[in-house]
């Protein structure tokens, strides 16, 4: 069984955080060292989950990793496997991003269909489009996403959306293609710009990464690197939100403030203090936030993965906010979780709309992922009484040391072993 939380409502959170390396570049940065024989290492990656997920998915295809604290070393064989079928595909949605790397390294991929958060589709439409357009047969069969291709060549790819997935498993299967390849309409994200630069760092050619339209001029071979990841902006901003709900002060350190302005504007808007510093940022509240409205888009725009700690805010600031979800069509299903504590909430479409109250009531919640597990501890430091937080794995996926974190900062919250 899953272990549980235990929230105590009513502490003010004050004191210093340090934000590891992120999730959604450290699993990206995993996948990319199966481009190049030998051994790959990568620095301040966190301790979460799925961290040695992705370590049994490179070990199934014939890798050997070590993970040593914040150190993830991969050495790749020159004869590598291709069919990525094993279990812990399943239990993990990042692990699609092994299709690019092994249709560039191998010209063929059999990867099973992912698993992981219960957030809504991510069809896999536009990574197969792109590596249709460089050469690749491509079809979905009995569960898996298969690959084949006599070689990749450059393409001239335009996405239908900037799709952060399809443009990495493009990018790791472009940068060994022949030619020249554009991707268009690229994803923007400060993750995208982190493979780019560990890509550039193994021999890659690739330029434009964190703007619209990405260029690869592919090379014929790689070479292993050491690469430091880079501060996770989705824990950072977890963390500003905390200290705005429970009206206190919290300096966020190991992030960049430029890859959350949209949060962090929004933070402003409701009241808050923020001040910029050389390895973070500091957040300081004195009273109740003020209700804003939240719309979620790819970055530089609000990232849905902070959208449901923008909920959890709305339901205690004061007065009405409207939060539009434009990414993933299940995320409201948190907002059911906030009802159970007493939020003042609905929801039609892509809209949820809430009345701030001035605290929620405890009661038994469930996370369904990662960061509604997040927006529910959140939830419960505001809330009258003790939260129940259950399957707490999905937030051990995602944030590490989240417990302890938040007892260092003041609040009141136990692990209960299921």
């Amino acid at each position: 069984m899953d272990d549980t939380f235990l929230v105590a409502g009513g502490a003010r959170l004050d004191g210093h955080v340090r934000v590891a390396g992120a999730k959604n570049s450290v699993l990206k940065l995993m996948a990319a060292a199966l481009l190049a024989e030998g051994t790959t290492v990568l620095t301040n990656a966190p301790a979460i989950l799925d961290v040695p997920l992705m370590a049994d998915v490179l070990g199934g295809l014939g890798c050997i990793v070590k993970i040593s604290g914040d150190e993830v070393s991969i050495t790749v064989p020159a004869d590598l496997a291709w069919a990525a079928d094993f279990p812990a595909v399943g239990r993990l949605r990042a692990s699609v991003c092994v299709l690019g790397p092994l249709m560039g390294r191998c010209l063929r991929a059999r990867v099973a269909l992912p698993g992981g958060d219960a957030i809504g589709s991510r069809p896999l439409d536009m990574h197969q489009s792109g590596l249709r357009a460089m050469g690749a047969r491509m079809a979905i069969e009995h569960g898996f996403v298969i690959g084949e291709a006599d070689g990749l060549h450059g393409a001239d790819i335009v996405l239908d959306f900037p799709s952060v997935g399809a443009t990495e498993n493009i990018l790791m299967a472009a940068v060994l293609a022949r030619g020249t390849t554009t991707i268009r309409n690229a994803a923007r994200e400060p993750e995208i710009v982190d493979l780019a630069v560990m890509l550039g760092q193994m021999g890659a050619r690739v330029t434009g990464a964190g703007s619209a339209t990405i260029t690869i001029e592919g090379v014929d071979q790689l070479r292993p690197t050491e690469h430091r990841t880079v501060g996770d902006r989705v824990v950072g901003g977890t963390w500003a939100y905390a200290a705005v709900m429970t009206r206190g002060r919290i300096r966020v350190e190991g992030v960049d403030a430029a890859h959350l302005s949209a949060p962090l504007d929004r933070l402003s808007e409701a009241g808050a203090s923020i001040a910029v510093e050389p390895d973070g940022f500091l957040v300081d509240m004195a009273g109740r936030p003020r209700a804003v409205d939240v719309l979620t888009m790819p970055y530089p725009g609000f990232p849905t993965d902070l959208q449901p700690m923008a909920l959890a805010l709305a339901a205690v600031a004061d007065g009405h906010s409207l939060i539009t979800e434009n990414v993933f069509e299940a995320r409201f299903r948190f907002v059911d979780e906030l009802i159970r504590m007493g939020a003042d909430a609905r929801t039609d479409g892509h809209h949820a709309s809430l009345r701030g109250r001035e605290r929620l009531s405890s009661a038994p919640v469930w996370a369904t992922d990662i960061r509604a597990g997040a927006g529910l501890v959140l939830a419960g430091l505001v809330a009258e009484g003790v939260t129940q937080v259950h399957e707490v794995g999905h937030i051990d996926r995602g944030y590490p040391w989240f417990v302890e974190d938040l007892q260092a900062l003041g609040a009141d919250v136990q692990r209960v072993a299921g």
